[in-house]
């Protein structure tokens, strides 16, 4: 680590059970954020300013105007633009020290499979029931750790799968049917700190998980209530009968 990045990092490495050891092991690791929405722009701006190694970021989709209110990592220029390469753009300019490859694209079968073995941390940030089954299934498939929040009007919901962990359950022991119409912001609305919040507690998870710095509880359902201001834990187990564990 060079001097830049000494003082660069200088309030992280002040951290006992962080320190030089942690800031080195997170340089030289590679995190995929697949969604760069409401949740990937924030857990990505956090990833990459913290000084993770490799971000990858996938997204087929272009920003529009509707998004801006919550997705705080773009500006009016980009409208238009794919996420995945908009995201990239700003980035480069909060840390160009890291490599960051944008993937403008839906990741989908053998490639959604090559960018999760080739990772160390997976973060689920879509909104969409049918690719949260496929991601937690590859990182079902390579023992992938995975971090998957969603937040809808002013819920939000955190949690975190080892997969490395034998009878582990898994996101389809929590979710063995969901209706994409439940997930939609489009139809249900939200409020903009709601999904923030989330896309930090996702990146701070990662962080941790990525450095080997501080505990992850894996497997606990955390609901947040933004209304409300109230945190729920509930601690899952496996499924029996669920499809994606016995495969």
């Amino acid at each position: 680590m060079n001097e830049s990045e000494l003082d660069r990092y200088s309030r992280q490495l002040l951290l006992p059970n962080f320190d030089v050891a942690g800031q080195l092991k997170l340089a030289s690791s590679h995190i995929l954020v697949i969604g760069l929405g409401g949740l990937g722009n924030i857990a990505a701006t956090y990833l990459a300013t913290s000084g993770v190694g490799i971000l990858t970021l996938a997204d087929g989709d272009q920003l529009e105007s509707s998004n801006l209110p919550r997705q705080v990592l773009y500006d009016e220029s980009q409208i238009g633009l794919n996420k995945a390469v908009a995201a990239a753009e700003q980035l480069v300019t909060r840390n160009p020290r890291i490599r960051i490859y944008p993937m403008p694209h839906k990741l989908e079968a053998e490639a959604l499979h090559r960018a999760v073995e080739s990772a160390d941390v997976v973060l689920d940030c879509t909104d969409n029931f049918a690719a949260r089954q496929s991601i937690n299934r590859a990182c079902l498939t390579y023992k992938k750790p995975l971090v998957s929040a969603a937040a809808i009007r002013w819920e939000g919901q955190l949690v975190s799968f080892l997969y490395h962990q034998q009878a582990s359950p898994c996101y389809e022991c929590l979710y063995p049917e969901l209706s994409d119409q439940q997930l939609s912001c489009n139809e249900s609305g939200i409020i903009a700190p709601v999904v923030g919040m989330l896309g930090v507690f996702q990146a701070l998870e990662a962080i941790k998980l990525a450095s080997g710095c501080g505990e992850v509880k894996h497997a606990t359902l955390r609901l947040f209530d933004g209304f409300e201001g109230r945190w729920r834990d509930m601690r899952l187990t496996q499924d029996p009968e669920c499809v994606a564990c016995l495969r």
